[in-house]
């Protein structure tokens, strides 16, 4: 019997962890692994300055925050520097993209590409505040 491994997570660099945990926290409703949580106002960050996790209410693959140096950013659509990965991500009518793309956008996000008057697959593309893809799609 064939056995495979189960994707844990998906690792984001960062230059400011804490700071990016918190947009993908808000923006997709997601909570801290015990421990990861911010501290206290005046407390150090220990935990934000190496690695932080945050996970679905709901189970599966979590998202993971790792500090580092400065990174390159994608260009992408441009083909200068490539996106590398991205985040798909899905909701059910046109009406909740509007209303998501709002709040991508009052968070920090920057739309990258919009296809959201395609009849098909309506979608916009987004980067997170360290320029990380994400996209939400209706489906």
């Amino acid at each position: 019997m064939t056995t495979y491994p189960t994707i844990r997570q998906v690792v984001l660099d960062s230059t400011d962890a804490r700071s990016l945990a918190e947009f993908y926290r808000k923006m997709f409703g997601l909570t801290y692994r015990p421990g990861d949580e911010p501290p206290a106002p005046g407390d150090p960050d220990e935990n934000g300055q190496d690695w932080l996790v945050l996970r679905s209410p709901g189970g599966g693959p979590q998202l993971a925050f790792q500090q580092t140096d400065p990174f390159p950013r994608t260009t992408w659509p441009e083909a200068e520097v490539p996106q590398q990965y991205h985040l798909d991500t899905a909701v059910d009518s046109v009406t909740e993209l509007d209303h998501q793309h709002d709040r991508a956008l009052e968070l920090g996000a920057t739309l990258r590409y919009d296809r959201s008057e395609d009849k098909e697959e309506p979608l916009r593309v987004y980067a997170d505040p360290d320029g990380h893809l994400f996209c939400i799609f209706v489906g």
